[in-house]
Formats: structure tokens, C-alpha cells, sequence
């Protein structure tokens, strides 16, 4: 993952995006939709219908940055409201492109002796 400066946030655009959209259709649906500005270094998240597409969106200050990922296998966890936007961390945003639950991580060591 690319490293984010400093006091970025992150957010995922509730509900799905059609991802045909390029970096234009994306910002407005940021200005549009969840009334926030695409050229202000945040972090927006889109997920597909089918939710085994993402396209994240980042005004790096010199240009507009566009990723796309599609997982072979399941989908990306996604909030269930249908329109809005949620705030994630940094290091939940890695977690949701690994494919991993970012709402519920689970530590994969329990320590078993004192």
C-alpha cells in the first residue's frame, strides 16, 4: 500500500459504484454524493456491485491517483447502509484490500502460558 501522509482520512462511499466511472465520474460522486472535496488529500473508497471490485481515489497534490483491485476469490466487507460514507483508519483500509474483515480483525496468536 502506498503511505499515506500524515493526518489523511479515509473514506468508503456506502452503498455501490458503478465502476465503469473513471477519475471525473469518481469526483463528482465525492462532491455529489458525500459532499466532501476529491482535491482536499483524502482517501475515497468505491466498491463494485458484485463487491469483488474496488477503486480507491487520491489527490496526491500534484494529481489524481486511481487504484483498482479485483479479488479472484470473495468479496471486500463493505457497510451495509445504502447511501453515506464511513470513516476507516489507515490501517483498516490495508486490512479491507487484503480482503481481511477490517470491522472485526482477530489477533491469529493467543498466548497460552503466562
Amino acid at each position: 500500500m502506498i503511505g499515506l501522509p500524515a493526518g489523511t482520512r479515509v473514506w468508503l462511499a456506502a452503498g455501490a459504484t458503478d465502476m465503469r466511472r473513471g477519475f471525473d465520474g469518481l469526483a463528482a460522486t465525492v462532491q455529489a454524493t458525500l459532499h466532501e472535496d476529491p482535491f482536499s488529500g483524502h482517501v475515497f473508497v468505491f466498491r463494485g456491485r458484485k463487491g469483488d471490485r474496488l477503486k480507491v481515489l487520491w489527490w496526491s497534490g500534484d494529481g489524481m491517483c486511481l487504484l483498482a483491485k479485483r479479488l479472484e476469490h470473495g468479496h471486500f466487507v463493505w457497510p451495509s447502509a445504502e447511501s453515506g460514507c464511513v470513516h476507516l483508519t489507515s490501517a483498516q483500509l490495508s486490512m479491507l484490500l487484503e480482503g481481511i474483515d477490517w470491522r472485526r480483525p482477530v489477533r491469529t496468536h493467543k498466548p497460552t502460558q503466562a
